[in-house]
């Protein structure tokens, strides 16, 4: 009668592991099992060290999916003596978080030991979910293992973070999938070729449980495939070869995963890369990020501010380049609008750079915010208005057209800040021609010109900038090159 139950149990048990999936039947039981995250739980690596010591403590493991952070938070459980309670943030509420906390408080009274309460999706815990959880974790009522794949710093309380350690897991690696590939494939019964491997290591993206899934669904295509081929025989054949074209049929149509921080990581990666005036890397992120969903609007905004932030005046179509591409954005939508956003990133990324604006800018503001007190000066007033000339308002003002020059040297700004030089050209680009404009105009002006009396002038007269048949001095830029040096 005792030996009863637990027959039933273990058939019950060998029955659900067979039918489980392939990542539930390859879970790993111990810390030198795991696949991945050697800076962690390698020899010596501090995870590692806290694990066997028994001292583990409160803790926030944060990766992409697929990176181990439950597999883990299980496999660190086994090494203490404390128990083990599952909850998951997405279906739980503030009655099973209390619930949870009773019972952790009942097993410590009545038999003395702890519980260690693992959190998954613990971001998704509103505020007051997790406050609820702060005495207990601060009392050690409680050790909390969270797990998430958002960025803790935005997402989980400062409070209850500052008492955790936070463990950041990194994807998995090429040579790591490679070797959980053997498993799985041991365990589905199947093999598979290197080029077969590397589709499917390639295709994982550093996931794990996403590498085991593509190998169960390409096993099930490949026995379907050779059970449809083969005739049936007694004889032991050998074991089914999962195929690349079995690969390709299983990954059909794949999307890539794109989360919250992959989503700043990337689009960093793509202004990144595009200053750094590499077009094909900022080719590659950008079909990442299109590849993963990521809006078309959202990218191009991004262009749009780095062409005034790192190109500027060197080339200030790069900003029409980047006004034009939002505008087709909007008007066609996807996918057509990848060739413009394509047409964009590699415009901008051979453009010359310049910071001249950024840097001008935050110098002007430096200014108005040590005197923002400082009046606009009198000949710079409005003076349309019907009593602003009795004011003195415009009372000096000396207009730039009058001059044959097209400019005067007056001041036009408060005192305080007169002669502060905030735009300095680079010498890339079209910046040597404003370099060379600046340069002249920034030296102290002759007296101010009266021109002679003449008869009146026609409607529309060019003046000598818009001259061709003006003899003028060649630009920088339209020098050779040898002569600039």
């Amino acid at each position: 009668m005792n030996e009863a139950p637990d027959l039933f149990d273990s058939a019950f048990d060998d029955r659900l592991r067979r039918q489980a999936p392939l990542a539930a039947r390859l879970r790993p039981r111990t810390l030198d099992d795991v696949v991945g995250q050697r800076h962690l739980i390698g020899p010596g690596a501090p995870l590692r060290a806290l694990a066997d010591a028994d001292r583990l403590g409160s803790m926030v493991l944060w990766g992409p999916p697929g990176s181990g952070k439950t597999t883990l938070a299980r496999v660190l459980s086994s090494t203490t003596a404390k128990a083990f309670v599952p909850l998951s943030a997405v279906e739980s509420g503030v009655r099973d978080l209390r619930g949870c906390l009773d019972d952790a408080r009942r097993l410590l009274g009545e038999h003395g030991q702890g519980t260690i309460l693992f959190v998954d999706e613990v971001h998704r815990f509103n505020k007051a979910q997790q406050d609820i959880l702060l005495p207990a974790v601060e009392d050690g009522l409680v050790v909390l293992i969270g797990a998430t794949t958002e960025n803790p710093y935005f997402e989980v309380n400062a409070p209850l973070l500052s008492r955790s350690r936070l463990w950041r897991l990194e994807p998995i690696g090429k040579d790591d999938l490679a070797e959980l590939a053997v498993r799985g494939l041991a365990a589905e019964g199947v093999v598979a070729g290197p080029e077969a491997v590397s589709v499917m290591v390639g295709a994982a993206h550093g996931d794990a449980r996403s590498l085991l899934g593509t190998i169960e669904l390409a096993a099930a295509m490949a026995r379907s495939r050779s059970a449809a081929t083969e005739p049936t025989t007694t004889e032991e054949r050998d074991p089914v070869e999962i195929t690349t074209e079995d690969l390709q049929r299983s990954l059909h149509d794949r999307a890539l995963v794109q989360d919250r921080d992959a989503h700043f990581d990337q689009v960093s990666a793509l202004i990144k890369s595009v200053r750094g005036s590499d077009p094909d890397a900022g080719l590659y992120w950008l079909a990442r990020m299109l590849e993963g969903g990521e809006d078309p609007r959202f990218i191009v905004r991004r262009l749009l501010v780095l062409a005034s932030e790192d190109i500027g005046m060197a080339d200030s179509k790069a900003l029409s380049v980047a006004a034009a591409a939002s505008r087709a954005v909007e008007s066609i939508g996807l996918p057509e609008a990848a060739l413009t956003l394509a047409h964009a990133v590699i415009y901008l990324a051979c453009a010359p750079k310049s910071n001249s604006v950024t840097v001008g800018l935050a110098s002007a503001r430096e200014d108005v915010r040590s005197s923002s007190d400082d009046q606009v000066p009198v000949h710079l007033r409005d003076a349309h208005y019907r009593g602003a000339t009795e004011l003195g308002h415009g009372a000096g003002y000396r207009y730039p057209h009058d001059d044959p020059r097209g400019w005067v040297d007056q001041q036009y700004r408060p005192q305080a800040v007169e002669g502060h030089v905030y735009y300095r050209p680079s010498d890339h680009g079209e910046e040597l021609d404003a370099e060379q404009r600046l340069r002249t105009r920034r030296l102290p002006c002759p007296a101010p010109h009266s021109p002679a009396p003449h008869s009146p002038a026609p409607l529309y007269e060019p003046s000598a900038s818009e001259r061709p048949d003006l003899v003028h001095e060649p630009s920088a830029s339209e020098r050779p090159a040898q002569d600039r040096r």
